[in-house]
């Protein structure tokens, strides 16, 4: 086009050497702006694909746009193992997971930030900078001072700085859950504050282009050739590009240039000039635009605009710019108007006044109101002929939709809260070695996991055993229960209690539902079910219909506190861990950090106590006389068989059945007796007598259970 003008204008003015001058001139400038016919600009799919090919064009960004970048640099994957398991009876088991260091490159202009970060379309990193795995990061912005990263350097030695182009670098990001490879990274880049006109985007990518003014784009991706950049930003704005000086020149409709057709071309006459009408089904029947919608989170949205009339032909016009749904069908719009408008051609001809008049400029023919974009010009002899097209008017605004959006939900993760019990068994298969369930949240609804590391020897020591299992519901209470009857339906207690955020909710239960073991829950170190949930506030609720002292726990009923634990125990929330045997007596320590811990991981303390392996205590001791003696009997229960199926004796679940027997007198003297069935007969020499018990202990095969009591007051049974 340049080529074109110049040459012309020059043979006009300096003759022959005059014309190869401008031709020169004019082809240097097409070679920077226009390199090749075949020139593309950027396109939708080079910004949604995370690619790390040699020679990959790295995107110049502006404004506010999603974009996946390109991997520059990466390790090799970082292998952790850890050992589960290997206790009495049990070999253990490796396990192993991986990690990734990478850097990313973003743009190859200066950025401001990056806000969110997805990987495979999950969230890893929320809008307020929140990490939703755990993982170093650093972002180089791009300004020309920056220097080499620090882990690329230790890794490669002497690295460049990449100085001028923004790029992100991972440290040892986890990759079990994208299938133990590097995801395909998404970010949402912060390049300006603000949208940045399109103009002002032409300017910044050709130093040889004038522009200002257009339409205000929320963001802009860059990338191809330089032609092609200058093709798509015209193809949003309507504007058009006029050769000038040494450079080109950005207009859009602008003041037209009154000329008049002096008709000297092959011998017409005074305005007479040559009109064209191309046929309907030259123009496309639909364009439609895709673009970056805001409203889906900067993921590709399609806006259709069609036409009446004859034709097959549909366009798609990808525009790596971010385009409010509506902004993006005027666009699509105003496209089809001026294709629909530059079906008609008119060609004038002039005397050398119109020499100065260059392609892109606007026109407007004597006695013709329609204004007229200058497409050609050319000058032959002393007559410049111009080929013209009508300049399309703005089409009326047309309402548009981003259609549903499912938006990657960002919620904070927030610090991590444990709760470590050793709780009496739950299941119909005995333990065989002391076991903790540990239960786990966030302070923030999008917790999801922490990794676990335990120690016997007060932190001396820690042992990795993998993750926590899926987020419990944990809170405390507010309001705790009186005093009940185990083994009956409390409904006088209403327990509230306050949940650690309000996207944790409870729900009721019938009797069939408790049977299952539905709505099991810790109220402090008392196992309970409650039959109905009542929501009172955000993160209130209230709990009625109890059944209390749940497998064993009768002994705690009645002693909770405001502010003790409040722990929904539900199989997929628990995180069970079996201890050596020789844990009983000793303290645990437990670890748990997840991403938004940072350098402070939540931590708990818990006495092995050996409930969990221990029978719970015998129940129902009676005493009567036996002769000169009393004979005192009771009966037993087991780790097993709460169903009670059978309804005639609960399953023994430990190697033998042995009882240990304490008769203690009023002085606090006391004698220990064994027995193997639940009874023993206590001589009138051995009674205790007033102030004195008997507390009667089942012996289990790693541990005791804990005491039954028969306070005596009175001499005799």
């Amino acid at each position: 086009m340049a080529t074109l003008v110049l040459t012309a204008v020059g043979t006009a003015v300096g003759g022959p050497i005059g014309g190869a001058i401008g031709a020169m001139l004019g082809q240097a400038i097409d070679q920077r702006l226009f390199r090749a016919p075949a020139s593309e600009g950027p396109r939708l799919s080079e910004l949604a694909i995370q690619t790390s090919s040699y020679g990959t064009t790295i995107p110049v960004l502006f404004g506010r746009i999603r974009v996946a970048g390109t991997v520059i640099w990466a390790t090799d994957l970082i292998e952790t193992s850890a050992r589960t398991g290997g206790g009495k009876g049990s070999a253990g088991a490796n396990r192993y997971s991986y990690a990734a260091s990478f850097a990313v490159a973003l743009s190859g202009r200066p950025i401001r930030s990056v806000g969110r970060i997805w990987a495979e379309g999950q969230l890893i990193r929320g809008a307020a900078g929140d990490w939703k795995v755990a993982t170093g990061f650093r972002l180089h912005t791009g300004d020309e001072d920056q220097g080499a990263d620090p882990l690329i350097a230790s890794a490669e030695g002497a690295t460049p700085a990449y100085r001028g182009i923004a790029y992100a670098v991972f440290e040892r990001l986890p990759l079990e859950r994208f299938g133990n490879r590097i995801p395909s990274l998404t970010f949402e880049v912060e390049a300006d504050d603000g949208p940045v006109d399109s103009g002002a985007i032409a300017a910044a990518v050709c130093a040889e282009a004038t522009a200002s003014g257009g339409v205000a784009l929320g963001g802009f991706a860059a990338s191809g050739s330089v032609r092609g950049t200058l093709e798509t930003l015209t193809a949003i704005d309507g504007g058009c590009w006029r050769a000038e000086g040494s450079g080109v020149v950005r207009v859009d409709g602008g003041v037209p240039v009154d000329v008049a057709d002096a008709g000297f071309a092959a011998g017409r006459p005074v305005g007479v000039g040559r009109r064209s009408l191309a046929p309907l089904d030259r123009v496309p029947r639909e364009i439609a635009v895709a673009h970056h919608d805001p409203a889906r989170d900067y993921q590709i949205g399609v806006q259709r605009v069609a036409r009446a009339g004859a034709g097959l032909r549909r366009d798609r016009i990808d525009l790596p710019a971010v385009l409010a749904a509506e902004s993006a069908k005027g666009v699509a719009a105003a496209m089809l108007s001026r294709a629909e408008a530059a079906r008609t051609r008119r060609s004038v001809a002039l005397g050398l006044e119109g020499i100065g008049i260059a392609p892109g400029a606007c026109v407007r023919v004597a006695e013709d109101p329609t204004r007229w974009r200058v497409m050609r010009a050319s000058v032959e002899g002393l007559v410049t002929t111009l080929d013209l097209v009508p300049v399309g008017e703005a089409p009326a605004v047309r309402p548009a939709t981003s259609g549903r959006v499912l938006a990657a939900p960002d919620l904070t993760i927030g610090h991590t809260v444990l709760a470590v019990v050793e709780l009496p068994g739950l299941g119909d298969v005995p333990a065989t070695l002391p076991r903790v369930s540990i239960f786990a949240a966030g302070t923030g609804a999008g917790w999801r996991q922490a990794s676990l590391l335990y120690s016997l020897d007060d932190g001396a020591s820690w042992t990795p055993v993998g993750a926590t299992a899926e987020p419990a519901v944990l809170g405390t209470i507010v309001v705790p229960p009186v005093r009940a009857a185990p083994g009956l339906l409390d409904a006088v207690s209403r327990v509230e209690v306050a949940l650690r955020h309000d996207r944790s909710a409870l729900g009721d239960a019938d009797a069939t539902a408790l049977a299952r073991g539905v709505n099991l829950a810790l109220l402090g170190d008392e196992l309970v079910q409650f039959g109905r949930a009542t929501r009172l506030a955000p993160g209130r609720w209230r709990l009625e219909e109890l059944r209390r002292g749940l497998r064993g726990t009768e002994a705690i009923i009645g002693t909770q506190a405001a502010g003790d634990r409040f722990v929904l125990v539900e199989p997929a929330a628990t995180r069970t861990l079996d201890l050596p045997g020789d844990a009983i007596g000793r303290t645990l320590r437990i670890i748990a950090s997840s991403s938004g811990d940072g350098d402070t991981p939540a931590s708990a303390r818990v006495d092995i106590d050996g409930r969990s392996v221990a029978p719970p205590s015998p129940v129902h001791l009676t005493a009567m006389r036996d002769g000169d003696g009393v004979m005192v009997r009771w009966t037993r229960r087991s780790r097993t068989g709460w169903g009670w199926v059978d309804a005639i004796d609960a399953p023994l679940a430990e190697e033998r059945e042995a009882y240990r027997v304490r008769i203690v007198d009023a002085d606090g003297r006391a004698t220990a007796i064994e027995t193997t069935a639940p009874q023993l007969r206590i001589t009138a020499a051995a009674w205790p007598g007033p102030g004195g018990h008997i507390a009667v202990s089942q012996a289990g095969t790693l541990a005791a259970s804990a005491p039954a009591m028969l306070f005596i007051d009175g001499a005799e049974p």
